[in-house]
């Protein structure tokens, strides 16, 4: 595994993070309403899944998947289910002033970690990207570098976005349309699980 190697991997990652969908629009919405540390406690939670599924993917779980089909559709069923559930409690709470939690953090955290665990197609997709970029021989000290710099790449990156969307502007400006904001952001959630849940 070379530099080149690594460098292709996170700009695909960039990429693939960049993408609308249920991790980022929950990581942006956690932003805004709650601030730098929800928000970056949100993108660590989100992270360390997402770089368990590329664990996972170096270790041959998509191959367990193609065993066993029923394990994926059993967490595709749950994931989906989750996300209808965030959906729901978004619409029903829109109106609902926002309120601070005695320890956002770590709620924060098992938010994200939960969105992410709701997706069993990270692994595929994170099968098919090291497949092409990384060597068939990789050891395992070159598999426990690549998990890590998912998980940094990630962290980074929500943080990111976590410190430009928790400024006083963005928040006054989440705050008066967080009834629309929170509405829309529950209809996109609710049409990703529905489509989770329905794709085969």
């Amino acid at each position: 595994m070379t530099a080149a190697h690594v460098l292709a991997f996170n700009l695909t990652l960039l990429a693939a993070m960049a993408a609308p969908g249920p991790a980022l629009l929950y990581a942006l919405r956690q932003s805004i309403a709650g601030g730098f540390a929800v928000g970056a406690a949100t993108g660590a939670g989100l992270g360390l899944v997402a770089a368990c599924w590329t664990g996972a993917a170096l270790l041959g779980l998509q191959a367990v998947f193609a065993l066993f089909p029923w394990a994926y559709l059993a967490m595709k069923v749950a994931g989906a289910l989750y996300l209808l559930w965030i959906a729901v409690s978004l619409w029903r709470d829109a109106a609902t002033p926002v309120r601070d939690s005695a320890n956002p953090g770590a709620r924060a955290f098992l938010g994200g970690m939960l969105v992410n665990l709701a997706n069993p197609k990270s692994v595929l997709f994170a099968a098919s990207v090291l497949v092409v970029i990384f060597p068939p021989d990789l050891g395992l000290a070159d598999k426990a570098l690549i998990v890590a710099n998912h998980f940094i790449v990630e962290c980074i990156v929500y943080a990111g976005f976590a410190a430009a969307l928790s400024t006083p502007p963005a928040r006054a400006g989440y705050l008066r349309l967080k009834p629309a904001i929170d509405r829309i952001a529950a209809v996109i959630l609710g049409a990703l699980g529905l489509r989770l849940l329905l794709d085969r």
